[in-house]
């Protein structure tokens, strides 16, 4: 399949019909609305994006997940185009379903966030004749080869390409160079109205090393609970917290009864409200393999955690090593040992580094200023 069989657009453009005093609709698209990282953007900028000049309605192939309640509470409608397979007639009815929302609704622009609906969204976009936006949030090298070549489609087919990080444009860029001039950073936005230091919920009688994040592979927690085993051997009274869901979780416990970590590691299921777990965890690690800008950790920093991250991706764009937080060798447990356990043992340094990471959210990544860059874009594009 190339580019040109996604067939010609239309010559007009359903957004000409909207009046100069009427937002503009904008339909944001991924796949599925649960825990993972797209659908946390998604939804961020879907809730703070100005009423006054767009109308946000949200898109996806599963409307199940812990997002969709999120977004109906703030009165954004969700629409399932119900592909189960981008090889069965699935896909002719959710194209047609999506043309006569988009004719109904009068939607200006498509905003897709992740990998599938990026090919869908561009293909929809274009027989409907309305521009799309596609994101790469991620590197291709955690989608299998079938779904990079549908991604790279939706790119192709974009008229701008939103990254959350230099080190993806970068990526980009480099492998796709006719894609450079599409490329649009925006770093991800922090709510700090929810994502701020506060009142603990526990005692401090303990120490919590934490982490929060979708129990996949690429995640590495494995490397933290082997961090955390060696750290208990010299180090009494801490605690070891991961909060989330995902594939891994019985490995996870089996390795966690392995190294006889007992009631002082303790798994807790994904949950909406992070916030108050985060505010409970002195050190957050982030032992990821791979990242681009990930949120667990900008709204761990929000909320005034002292930060542990791997070299990777976008990280070092977010956390400056020894100013507001630590950068480990991604894989090395040793390395990983000797950053945490010099906190452990530093208090002052904790305090100081978890400070530093609340300003540099707080200031440096607001929600507002991340949601006015996208406005920007958008306007440009749908004017253009």
């Amino acid at each position: 399949m190339s580019v040109q069989a996604l067939e010609p657009q239309p010559s007009s453009n359903i957004s000409q019909d909207r009046s100069l005093n009427e937002p503009w609709p904008v339909l944001f698209m991924v796949r599925e609305l649960s825990i993972g990282g797209c659908e946390r953007d998604l939804a961020k900028l879907a809730k703070h994006i100005n009423r006054s000049r767009f109308s946000p309605h949200v898109g996806c192939f599963r409307d199940v997940g812990l997002r969709r309640a999120e977004l109906e509470a703030v009165g954004i409608p969700v629409v399932r185009f119900p592909v189960r397979s981008f090889r069965s007639l699935s896909l002719c009815k959710a194209l047609a379903m999506f043309r006569r929302y988009a004719k109904l609704h009068r939607i200006a622009l498509v905003h897709t966030f992740d990998a599938p609906s990026n090919f869908f969204g561009a293909l929809a976009a274009r027989l409907a004749g309305i521009p799309s936006v596609a994101s790469q949030l991620w590197f291709a090298d955690t989608i299998d080869p079938t779904g990079w070549r549908l991604h790279l489609l939706g790119m192709r087919a974009a008229k701008a390409i939103v990254v959350n990080s230099k080190a993806v444009s970068n990526r980009i860029a480099h492998e796709q160079p006719a894609l450079r001039d599409r490329i649009y950073v925006s770093y991800n936005g922090v709510e700090t109205e929810i994502f701020h230091p506060g009142e603990m919920t526990r005692g401090r009688d303990s120490l919590v090393i934490g982490a929060v994040c979708a129990l996949r592979p690429e995640k590495r927690l494995d490397l933290l609970l082997d961090a955390f085993a060696r750290l208990r051997s010299s180090h009494r009274g801490i605690q070891l917290r991961i909060v989330g869901s995902g594939e891994m979780l019985s490995i996870l416990e089996q390795q966690r009864d392995r190294l006889g970590l007992g009631a002082d590691c303790i798994f807790e299921p994904a949950t909406p409200d992070v916030a108050p777990r985060m505010r409970d965890i002195d050190i957050f690690v982030l032992c990821s393999d791979s990242e681009s800008f990930p949120n667990a950790l900008l709204e761990a920093m929000a909320c005034g955690c002292c930060v542990v991250a791997s070299r990777v991706g976008g990280v070092p764009e977010l956390v400056v090593d020894g100013r507001s937080g630590l950068l480990f060798e991604p894989g090395d447990v040793n390395d990983l040992v000797a950053k945490i356990g010099l906190l452990l043992e530093n208090g002052p340094l904790r305090r100081r580094l978890a400070c530093e990471a609340a300003r540099v959210a707080r200031e440096d990544f607001s929600m507002e200023t991340a949601v006015a860059r996208m406005e920007e874009l958008y306007t440009h594009v749908i004017m253009g």
